[in-house]
C-alpha cells in the first residue's frame, strides 16, 4: 500500500524506522525485531540505506521481508556518488520486491571527496525527478531546525519545495525535542506552499550518552527539561528507560492533540521501545481503522 494513501485517511498513525544489519551480521535477530515491531501494527516501517553503504545491499531484503509481515516498507534509498546504472538497477530491485514507497535521500558524501563532482545525483530533488515516473510513493527528510549542511532556514525551505515541485507525496522530518519547534516550522512550510503531508519524526532516547552523539550529529535543541531528564537518570539505564519512553509519548499525544496525524518513531531496532510507546498509545489510536 502506497503511504500517501495512508496519510490521505487523516487518522493518527505512528510508523518506525529500523536499519538493516551490517552484510557481516546475522540477519536473524533483525527477523526477530521487524516480526515484533509488526505486532504493533504500525502504519509503516522505513528501512534505513546503511552509513558509507555497510548495509545497503540488505535494504530491499528487510524491506521486502517487512512486507511480508504484514506492514507496508518504506525504502531509503541514497543518491550522492551513484551513476544511472546504480540507480536504474536500485529501482528494478524495489520494483522485484513489491515495494512501493521510497524516500529519497542524497546521503552522506563520502569521505575524502568533499568538494568533489559526485556525478549527476548532487541533490535528493536530483533523485526524486529520476524516480518520479516509475510509479513509486515518494518520501523525503526535512529539517525543522534547518539541514546541518545548510546555513540559513530559507534557503533549506527553498531546497525543500524544489524536493516537493519535483514530486514528492510526504516528507518526514529529523528528530526534535521541542514540539514548538515543529509547530513553527510547519507554519513557515504551509506559509510558503508545502501542502504535502508532513510526519513528525521522534526519536525516544532511552540512553544517557546516545543523547550526545545525536546533538553532534544533527545539532538538534534540546530543552531544558529534557536535559533535566538525562542530568538525573542519564546513567541510570531502567530509570532513562522509562523517562525516555515517557517523554516521546508525552510528545506524540501533544502532536496529536494539536492536529498533527502522522508520527515516526525512531526505534533504533528496539522493539521493545516501541511496543511500550504503543501501549501508553492505544486508546488514543484505537478510533482508527488498522
Amino acid at each position: 500500500m502506497k503511504i500517501k494513501d495512508i496519510l490521505a485517511k487523516g487518522l493518527p498513525s505512528v510508523s518506525f524506522e529500523i536499519f538493516p544489519p551490517r552484510s557481516d551480521s546475522p540477519f536473524e535477530p533483525m527477523k526477530e525485531a521487524v516480526e515484533r515491531l509488526a505486532r504493533q501494527r504500525p502504519s509503516f516501517m522505513s528501512v534505513t540505506y546503511g552509513a558509507s553503504g555497510n548495509a545497503q545491499a540488505n535494504t530491499v531484503e528487510v524491506a521486502s521481508f517487512v512486507q511480508k509481515c504484514g506492514v507496508p516498507a518504506l525504502a531509503h534509498l541514497t543518491c550522492i556518488a551513484a551513476t544511472k546504472d546504480n540507480i536504474d538497477k536500485e529501482v528494478a530491485a524495489l520494483r522485484g520486491a513489491g515495494i512501493e514507497n521510497v524516500l529519497c535521500l542524497r546521503g552522506d558524501i563520502p569521505k575524502g571527496t568533499e568538494g568533489q563532482a559526485q556525478g549527476p545525483f548532487q541533490h535528493a530533488v536530483d533523485l526524486v525527478r529520476a524516480l518520479r515516473p516509475a510509479g513509486f510513493c515518494l518520501g523525503g527528510a526535512c529539517y525543522p531546525e534547518c539541514h546541518p549542511d545548510c546555513a540559513h532556514m530559507e534557503d533549506d525551505i527553498l531546497h525543500l519545495c524544489e524536493k516537493v515541485e519535483a514530486g514528492l507525496d510526504f516528507v518526514t522530518t529529523q528528530m526534535f525535542f521541542d514540539n514548538n519547534i515543529f509547530y513553527r516550522y510547519l507554519s513557515k512550510l504551509r506559509d510558503r506552499g508545502v501542502t504535502v503531508p508532513v510526519i513528525a519524526g521522534i526519536m525516544p532516547v532511552t540512553n544517557g550518552k546516545q543523547i550526545a552523539r545525536i546533538c553532534r550529529l544533527s545539532g538538534t535543541y534540546l530543552p531544558s527539561r529534557f536535559k533535566a531528564i538525562v542530568d538525573r537518570y542519564g546513567d541510570r539505564p531502567p530509570a532513562m528507560l522509562d523517562a525516555g519512553v515517557a517523554y516521546a509519548t508525552e510528545q506524540i499525544v501533544d502532536l496529536f492533540a494539536n492536529g498533527v496525524n502522522a508520527v515516526h518513531v525512531y526505534t533504533m531496532n528496539r522493539p521493545e521501545v516501541a511496543e511500550r510507546i504503543m501501549a501508553n498509545l492505544r486508546s488514543i489510536l484505537s478510533n482508527d481503522d488498522r
